[in-house]
């Protein structure tokens, strides 16, 4: 089957018989009703007591709990909690959300529903908006964040490609041995994931612990060009057929793009026009990548900051919520951009970072540099030189660099000689799947902590 030519789409439409105006109209008209249900509830209950007596005279309890038990109570509270739930609920299966969204999606749904917000379309929409409107995207995502997960091979995205060599054949899966067990879900995620990019359905619960325990049982099960192998350590061994490992590749460069903004292809590729080739490199960072990124920081005191390309300021722009103290600079080369900085109330200086003269009295130095081919280790290494040095005779206590970068950066060996090789090394943090997609690009990202230089 030719995943490319197969509606995987179809499975997500929504399955709602009803509008959701109409759904919305339906839960404001119960949760006006609630008191008066409750009065009659309340009034139900009395008449029962008295149907039950002769004179007023108490004859016993007609209520369960004992013969001193008292008559049923129900909360306002309680009601409207369950009405809201209730609509969240319905409204994430009508629309067939869990078909579409990736299984880290899935989950913070899920925990979401035990508190939604407001039942209101404005709400709808910006929950479940996306996921109606790009079902593609996230099916992609899923199967993305799935393989990044279980092997951090498939980070390297400018490795992606269909028949390339070196992204493995097997994929090792930890504690697949009891139900709900962390990887007893990371290998049905990754099935249903294939499945869904495919255009077929989930796997059925019990057809999955059927896989699951045939591999247990006679060492090996088949799924659909997926080997499965369980062994006694609790451990799945997950092997692709050629077909399987070329839909996976093929899914996977469609989702980082044609042309990835990292690769050496994307650097050295020719654009049509100035302003395209200036704003090839040029992805504003998302408001959850910066507060990720802030959270790892002590931003107490008047810290001096520096955020080098700072484009718009968005960076600046949470750091000053942030602590209002903090004295930021910014340096930007686009004269709109550095207008736009300016507007806000921040000290831009318009220039080329690269040409900007190193002045080490920075304690944090905090940046997003261009992502196309390996420039941004031009900006790393300069951006460096601006930090506060160690105070004498210490190795602690200097400035601090934080630097966003793609993923590559790390998978492909560019940070070895800053003693970074793996996910694991301290001073380096994956970002979420697609965390850059509201700027324009899919590529995996993540972001360093390192000192002066």
């Amino acid at each position: 089957m030719n995943a490319h030519n197969t509606p995987a789409a179809a499975h997500s439409m929504p399955a709602l018989q009803r509008s959701l105006r109409e759904i919305v109209e339906e839960y404001e008209q119960k949760a006006e009703a609630i008191p008066a249900e409750l009065n009659h509830f309340k009034a139900a209950a009395t008449a029962l007591e008295s149907a039950s007596c002769i004179g007023g005279s108490f004859g016993g309890s007609i209520w369960s709990g004992g013969r001193y038990g008292s008559a049923p109570t129900v909360w306002e509270k309680s009601m409207r909690e369950a009405l809201r739930k209730s609509a969240w609920k319905h409204v994430y299966d009508g629309l067939n959300i869990k078909l579409v969204a990736s299984a880290k999606d899935r989950k913070r749904f899920e925990m979401a529903m035990e508190n939604p917000p407001e039942f209101t379309l404005d709400n709808i929409a910006a929950t479940f908006g996306d996921y109606v409107a790009s079902p593609r995207h996230h099916i992609l995502k899923g199967l993305a964040e799935c393989f990044c997960d279980l092997d951090p091979a498939y980070r390297s995205h400018s490795k992606v490609k269909i028949g390339v060599e070196g992204l493995p054949k097997r994929i090792i899966v930890q504690s697949t041995g009891g139900y709900g067990s962390w990887g007893w879900e990371r290998v049905r995620d990754t099935l249903n994931a294939l499945n869904v990019y495919r255009g077929k359905p989930h796997i059925g619960h019990k057809d999955y612990s059927g896989l699951l325990d045939d591999a247990e049982e006679h060492g090996a099960s088949y799924h659909d060009g997926v080997e499965i192998r369980r062994f006694q350590n609790g451990n799945a061994h997950l092997f692709f057929g050629p077909e399987t490992l070329r839909e996976i590749n093929l899914a996977l460069a469609e989702f980082y793009g044609d042309t990835l903004p990292d690769s050496p292809e994307a650097a050295a590729k020719k654009h049509p026009g100035t302003a395209v080739s200036k704003n090839l490199a040029y992805y504003p960072t998302p408001r959850a990548v910066i507060d990720t990124v802030l959270r790892k920081l002590d931003l107490r005191g008047e810290p001096a900051v520096l955020e080098p390309s700072c484009g718009c300021g968005r960076i600046m722009d949470a750091v000053r919520e942030t602590n209002p103290k903090a004295r930021i600079t910014g340096v930007e080369y686009d004269s709109g951009r550095v207008q736009e900085s300016r507007a806000k109330g921040h000290q831009v200086y318009q220039a080329n970072f690269l040409e900007t003269a190193p002045n080490p009295v920075f304690d944090l130095v905090i940046m997003n540099p261009p992502f196309n081919g390996t420039h941004w280790r031009k900006h790393l290494d300069h951006a460096r030189k601006f930090l506060k040095p160690h105070p004498e005779g210490k190795q602690w206590g200097g400035g601090v660099l934080v630097c966003i970068l793609p993923a590559s950066a790390l998978y492909d060996g560019h940070l070895a000689d800053l003693g970074l090789t793996s996910h694991r090394d301290r001073g380096w943090q994956d970002l979420p799947v697609a965390s850059f997609a509201e700027s324009g690009t899919n590529i995996p990202t993540g972001f360093l902590i390192l000192g002066p230089a």
